[in-house]
């Protein structure tokens, strides 16, 4: 797989930069583009970015002894390697990605929301891989340097790429959208995310809503018609809605959990009538199934192909995944958290009993949802409400904020205990756990709760 032909003179004249090395070298041809020199290969273009811990200009030498055959720099290097200096390597590498995207004449699907957008992103993916050759974004890499990098990796036999954006504050979107310019926009929902920036739904659905502005006359918006902060969105392009209520283009019907095993739906469009079994954990999977199957559509991919590539669906790492140990059943749901991301896993975890022949107890360790403004306390206790109404037999609170999330399970009649620390917890999980326990881990990501999975799977 090779890049389009860019050279060292191109570049240079599109990052606005000043090319030092040998006049030859100008004709070079890069193969690749990466900002850690760790994954350098020969041909890569080298971009050397300040992060809050690590500056990549320590590393632009070791990028060129591993072959790299330039670095983008803000400052003069005197290794004698050929460097592109700008005055700031960040915009260069959005600059880079903005051009290189339109050497490109195929279908960019942009995933966007508040709760969701990985799962709808691998879905959507799936789904147009049954027929095309698909780009998608590697992991979580949605922001300022993650979709440049994903933009960059758009290679000849491409057909059509499916890219994740993620923003924490106004303005963001912008500069992702200047870059991605999707030609259709998937829009999972409007929820409390990032409220220490964007104030309120109203500010999330206008900082999101940024995106049509870089969007064509003909592009497709494909919305969540089950949002009431989207259903009536202006976006200035032809809408397309999906959800479970009946006045969507795409809706799923007779949806039913199977628990572990997955969820089962109709889905039912315009053009669409399909019985599918989604082999993921949560009732929540129907929502990217049905924008998958709308932007299927859209695209002319055909009834069974989506139907095999619903099928296909894994979930990725830290977002409710099941695991199984002798003693429990583990959802790791531990990549992020927010009230609406919360609500949804826990009410997926209401449904679930023991699928081993002990029934055991439905347990969610649930830790701070960060960035929630003024409204934190009240939306952590919603969450312990909601617990104990859905009948979870335990919640475990860790965090500064979480002592809201027990207090309100307590308020409500569930039982609940509170604890500041991981490293509290650890001692007493074999005293609160037994056998046949179905467990949710779940918080901020900067919580780590992924540390809990481990300690738990070594039970």
């Amino acid at each position: 797989m090779k890049m389009k032909p860019l050279t060292l003179e191109k570049i240079a004249e599109v990052t606005g930069g000043t090319f030092f090395g040998p006049r030859s070298a100008k004709r070079d041809r890069i193969s690749g583009v990466t900002t850690d020199s760790r994954e350098v290969e020969a041909g890569d273009l080298f971009v050397c970015v300040r992060g809050s811990r690590v500056d990549g200009h320590s590393f632009a030498e070791k990028a060129a002894a591993s072959g790299a055959v330039c670095r983008l720099s803000e400052e003069r290097l005197s290794d004698g390697c050929p460097y592109i200096l700008v005055d700031d390597t960040l915009r260069a590498l959005r600059d880079l990605a903005e051009y290189y995207r339109s050497l490109f004449q195929i279908p960019v699907i942009g995933i966007i929301g508040s709760v969701g957008k990985t799962t709808a992103k691998e879905l959507t993916a799936a789904v147009l891989g049954r027929e095309k050759c698909v780009l998608k974004t590697h992991a979580n890499l949605n922001n300022e340097i993650g979709v440049p990098l994903t933009l960059l990796n758009l290679r000849e036999e491409h057909e059509a790429a499916v890219v994740e954006m993620g923003i924490s504050d106004f303005g963001e979107m912008r500069v992702l959208a200047k870059m991605v310019r999707p030609d259709i926009v998937v829009m999972t929902s409007i929820g409390y995310c990032h409220l220490e920036k964007l104030g309120d739904l109203k500010g999330v659905l206008r900082a999101k809503s940024e995106v049509f502005e870089f969007t064509e006359a003909d592009a497709v918006a494909v919305l969540n018609g089950d949002d009431e902060n989207l259903k009536n969105l202006d976006t200035g392009t032809r809408v397309v809605t999906y959800g479970l209520g009946k006045d969507n283009d795409y809706r799923a019907e007779k949806l039913e959990s199977l628990g572990f095993k997955g969820i089962s739906c109709d889905i039912i469009g315009p053009d669409l009538n399909i019985f599918t079994l989604i082999p993921a954990f949560g009732s929540h999977i129907a929502y990217g199934a049905l924008a998958a199957a709308a932007v299927g559509r859209i695209l002319g991919v055909a009834p069974e192909s989506i139907l095999r590539g619903l099928a296909d669906y894994h979930p990725v790492g830290g977002r409710a995944n099941v695991s199984y140990t002798d003693l429990l059943a583990i959802i790791d749901d531990t990549y992020n958290a927010n009230p609406n991301s919360m609500a949804a896993a826990v009410r997926s975890l209401s449904s679930i009993r023991s699928p081993g022949s002990v029934q055991g107890k439905r347990i969610a360790i649930l830790g701070d949802m960060k960035e929630l403004g003024i409204d934190s306390a009240y939306l952590h206790r919603k969450i312990g409400e909601l617990a104990a109404e859905l009948g979870i037999d335990l919640v475990i609170a860790i965090g500064e904020e979480a002592g809201n999330i027990a207090d309100g399970c307590a308020l409500k009649g569930g039982k609940s205990v509170y604890l500041r620390t991981k490293d509290e917890l650890y001692p007493y999980l074999r005293r609160l756990l037994k056998k046949g326990d179905v467990v949710l881990v779940k918080a901020s990501h900067s919580m780590e709760f992924g540390e809990i999975v481990d300690r738990l799977k070594a039970l």
